[in-house]
């Protein structure tokens, strides 16, 4: 007759370990209101933030908020291996810069820590030795080179991979066995007995997919290492019941593992909370759709959207899209108000994969940002350069009149429409460079012959009068125009367009390409208001030189 209280002893000689009852006091039920969610992100703190992540944290975070529950944060560390440096501020900042704040969990305050689950050894040997005291567990001696063998005769005879059966060579071990293994100094994990039989389905109601079949778990999967840290299946049982989690939120990746988290929570004697599997992030890779790649898509990591300047609520905007599908027909209906009135459903999350499109990401974006005052958009664009702009970029913002009054003419404040050019802080910065004599760099590029293109611009500088409105500094680019037998008037050259070297639209962008460098920009005219006499002159007569 086997002693499963003696073996339990010496399996886990785990001297802190309290009776179980003591754990259910310290972490009672939380007292919500009915219908409240207590949610949670638990990544692991490798230190990459994947945009996956803050999908995930948004559909969390909503459903604990909307419901009046909690959001927590949990690290899941028990692999000291991927373990990163300041990966848990990692997280706090980028999803914080996102607009997703957490209630309670690491590094903040809560009553159901620690958040660390290597901080939470203690109980989960408790729960570990009170299995084995069960029956329920036992120790397993096997080396990596037997388990690696019993893999190739499972690949050889096709058959299911894993630790059961006839291939659980460890689960009858008698007593005087597991005791002598011990004595010799055998390294074992604690594996589960499992009482599934994979014969059997069961309905399942997932909150995402709806009804899903399960098949029944028969894995004795490892619950504890050989180091005495569980492994995620075990920890995570254990946290979600003392954390008191009602929902878990999580990729299908995880679909494989509910027949274990099923079997734990049923042995454990807890009561197993929603789930709920949305499926990942994809995106169209040529002819082929995929995962969203943290290896080959610069896109799947939070850092990029920082590093771009892409503006958090846009970004915001755009993960409502994907997260669900009634998002876009209330944004339409109610532009002027805040996202997060939306009501978020996770009924409405996507059954098959959601799509990452960066263009319409940018449409997104451009349209937010055209929204935004000047003065919101010049201390948005001095956030991002503070963080990740050249020292000329932040050199930009030591005149804030001079660069508001490029903005205004760059973002169309005060016209009948405005401008959607600007999609994210890097690009915005980089669109205004011609502004700055620091940041000026031309490449002058002209469709026609240098010598007509001095003549033009010489002409010009001979005529200009900084203090012309809009309407007379056109009327002289017209007369340099036809000074060189180009036309002005539009109708007459579309007539007779073999009649003209070019037209007064031409001219103009000779004249565009020596101020700014390019060869579309808004206004000229405003342009050269902004950049005052000087400049303007000093950039024409430079261009003229470099003909």
């Amino acid at each position: 007759m086997m002693d499963w209280n003696k073996l339990a002893d010496i399996l886990i000689p785990d001297a802190d370990i309290k009776p179980l009852e003591y754990y259910e006091s310290k972490y009672p039920e939380r007292g919500l209101e009915k219908g409240a969610e207590v949610t949670r992100l638990a990544p692991s703190p490798t230190g990459f933030m994947h945009i996956g992540n803050l999908f995930v944290a948004l559909a969390n975070e909503r459903i604990a908020h909307q419901s009046g529950g909690v959001f927590y944060l949990r690290i899941e560390d028990t692999d000291e291996k991927r373990k990163v440096e300041g990966a848990v501020e990692v997280i706090h900042s980028s999803l914080k810069y996102f607009g997703v704040e957490f209630d309670e969990g690491a590094d903040l305050c809560g009553d159901y820590g620690p958040y660390y689950q290597r901080q939470r050894a203690e109980i989960y040997h408790a729960y570990a030795k009170e299995l084995i005291k069960k029956g329920l567990a036992y120790p397993c001696f096997c080396t990596e080179e037997e388990l690696t063998g019993t893999r190739e005769k499972q690949t050889e005879q096709k058959l299911l991979p894993g630790y059961y059966g006839e291939f659980a060579r460890c689960r009858n071990l008698t007593e005087e066995e597991i005791v002598a293994n011990v004595r010799a100094g055998k390294p074992y994990v604690i594996r589960l007995r499992s009482q599934g039989d994979v014969e059997k389905k069961h309905t399942f109601r997932d909150a995402v997919k709806g009804e899903i079949t399960v098949t029944e778990n028969n894995q004795d999967v490892v619950i504890l290492k050989s180091d005495g840290i569980p492994t995620y299946h075990f920890a995570h049982a254990i946290d979600d019941h003392f954390m008191r989690t009602t929902l878990v939120i999580r990729g299908e990746e995880w679909l494989s593992s509910l027949p274990i988290h099923i079997e734990l929570f049923n042995v454990l004697g807890f009561k197993l909370p929603r789930y709920g599997h949305n499926c990942s992030i994809q995106k169209i890779d040529g002819d082929v759709r995929r995962k969203l790649s943290k290896r080959k898509d610069p896109e799947a990591s939070l850092t990029f959207y920082r590093e771009e300047g892409y503006h958090k609520i846009a970004v915001k905007t755009y993960m409502l899209t994907l997260l669900n599908s009634n998002f876009e027909e209330w944004l339409l209906k109610n532009p002027d108000k805040p996202i997060d009135e939306f009501k978020y459903s996770i009924g409405k999350m996507g059954k098959s994969g959601a799509l990452f499109d960066i263009v319409k990401l940018n449409d997104i974006s451009k349209t937010y940002l055209s929204t935004l005052s000047v003065e919101e958009m010049c201390d948005f664009l001095q956030e991002w350069a503070t963080d990740y702009g050249t020292e000329a970029q932040k050199n930009y913002f030591k005149d804030k009149e001079y660069l508001c009054k490029i903005l205004t003419l760059c973002m169309g404040v005060g016209g009948k429409k405005r401008r959607k050019d600007f999609v994210c802080a890097k690009q915005a910065m980089e669109f205004i460079a011609y502004f700055f004599d620091e940041t000026f760099a031309p490449e002058y590029s002209y469709r026609f012959d240098c010598e007509v293109v001095k003549k033009i611009l010489s002409d010009f500088v001979a005529a200009y009068d900084y203090a012309d409105d809009c309407s007379a500094w056109f009327d002289k680019v017209k007369a340099v125009a036809a000074g060189s037998g180009f036309a002005t008037d539009m109708k007459a050259y579309k007539a007779n367009p073999e009649a003209f070297p070019g037209n007064v639209s031409d001219v103009a962008e000779m004249l565009r390409v020596a101020v700014t460098g390019l060869s579309n920009t808004p206004d000229l005219w405003t342009i050269m208001q902004i950049l005052g006499n000087d400049r303007s002159v000093a950039r024409i007569n430079a261009a003229i030189a470099a003909l």
